[in-house]
């Protein structure tokens, strides 16, 4: 049966994301034929055709390497400065102009002279920007629809004034984190214990301050270092006052956060339950996210470094990047899990939220061959031309993106590695949300 579940979470999620690649994709070429561009080909996934089928001038299909997608916009480079479109050839110069002057040629092979007027690079900078930037604002609003549906109509865990779980003894965050090991005969009692606090206590107030929710309690713990505590709290129906001393000692900074701070420290954690949440708590949800997804691209390079080290049997930091195959287990360990249904679907659910936000945010990044280089070509063209146009000079005509294909190819190849290197880590030494 387990297995039968992890299946089923895989299949689910490996649908969600292709249909999440269809419809970025989508987002390109919808505007791209508002406007007027040219339109050959609509695919998802990469390598051999398994199916498709021709609509008008352009092909629709699905192929055999579930990695991704591409919508094939005729004319995406613009000709060399004086060059006629329809004798683009090959160039027998340097590499890198040959580079560059093949990739032009290879462009024009199939452009029919009635095309003209309809090639991306012929269109005003602002259609251009548009088309590429809808297709990671659609992987935004799937993000955002998911968010929404699902902390509005299920609802997201709110910690309660009852305690959950105590505490037996102090392990530094920093330690529990990296090794996830228990309570050792050396470590001290945890204040909390030593307090008599029982799972199911409800706590009133701290050190006279009323307590309304959990998040009023977390600072006045902290901000109380290793001074006297007193505490009370409902007992099967009834008050009492527990007094400790509450300790200094490392906690995380804020979840998810993968920095620690020493601040005073009770020992106690909150009863979680799941409340429906308004639209003001999405769009504050999705904020955090897009914060934490761009903070997370910045230390991508350094994460990796950790991920090549697992792969020759260091330990894999939970927060480290995964590929799509490493999203997959998880979605199939969520899935075989003994969560209940809801916390099974909302698991899934926030995975490809996640997802589709961090495929956004990556695909801005301003460097060729992601949208956010040709965004940025778009701009610069329109920046351009306007100044030109403000201050009465010719005309300097189109932004030439090819002669960035070297650089495009590196990045390429980079991105490549780095696909590879999460795939092997996958595999051999994978992220598990659950032991065992």
């Amino acid at each position: 049966m387990s297995a039968l579940l992890t299946f089923i979470g895989v299949v689910l999620f490996v649908i969600g994301v292709l249909v999440s690649v269809g419809l970025h994709e989508m987002g390109h070429m919808l505007p791209a034929k508002a406007f007027g561009m040219k339109v050959t080909q609509f695919f998802v996934g990469f390598g051999k055709t398994l199916w498709s089928f021709k609509r008008g001038e352009t092909e629709y299909g699905i192929k055999a390497i579930p990695a991704g997608g591409f919508v094939r916009i005729i004319g995406m480079l613009p000709p060399a400065k004086g060059q006629d479109p329809t004798k683009v050839r090959k160039a027998n110069t340097g590499p890198i102009q040959s580079m560059v002057e093949n990739a032009r040629s290879a462009e024009y092979e199939t452009i029919q002279p009635s095309d003209d007027g309809r090639l991306f690079y012929q269109k005003v900078w602002w259609k251009k920007l548009l088309v590429m930037a809808s297709g990671p604002l659609v992987n935004v609003l799937i993000a955002f629809v998911l968010f929404g549906g699902l902390y509005m109509m299920y609802g997201a865990p709110v910690a309660q004034t009852t305690v959950a779980t105590v505490t037996d003894c102090v392990i530094p965050a920093s330690e529990a984190a990296k090794s996830g090991r228990k309570c050792e005969p050396t470590d001290k009692e945890s204040p909390a214990k030593a307090a008599g606090f029982k799972v199911g206590d409800k706590i009133l107030s701290f050190n006279g301050t009323p307590i309304g929710s959990w998040d009023d309690l977390t600072p006045l713990i902290r901000a109380n270092t290793d001074r006297p505590a007193s505490i009370v709290v409902e007992r099967e129906g009834r008050q009492q006052t527990l007094t400790t001393n509450t300790i200094l000692n490392q906690v995380v900074e804020k979840p998810g956060s993968d920095k620690f701070v020493s601040v005073g420290f009770l020992g106690v954690s909150p009863e979680q339950k799941v409340v429906r949440q308004d639209f003001g708590y999405v769009v504050d949800k999705m904020g955090e996210m897009t914060v934490g997804t761009v903070q997370a691209l910045g230390r991508f390079p350094e994460k990796l470094v950790g991920v090549a080290k697992a792969i020759v049997g260091g330990e894999r930091e939970q927060d480290s990047p995964m590929s799509i195959v490493g999203a997959s287990r998880v979605a199939g360990e969520v899935a075989s899990s003994d969560l209940t249904l809801g916390q099974k679907g909302s698991g899934l659910i926030l995975l490809l939220a996640s997802l589709n936000l961090f495929l956004a945010l990556f695909n801005f990044i301003p460097l060729l061959p992601l949208d956010g280089g040709h965004m940025v070509g778009a701009i610069w063209e329109g920046i351009r031309r306007g100044f030109a146009k403000l201050f009465g000079r010719p005309d300097p005509g189109y932004v030439d993106v090819a002669k960035l294909l070297p650089i495009a190819y590196v990045a390429a190849s980079v991105i490549v590695v780095m696909g590879v290197l999460l795939v092997i880590a996958d595999i051999v030494n994978p992220i598990k949300l659950f032991n065992g």
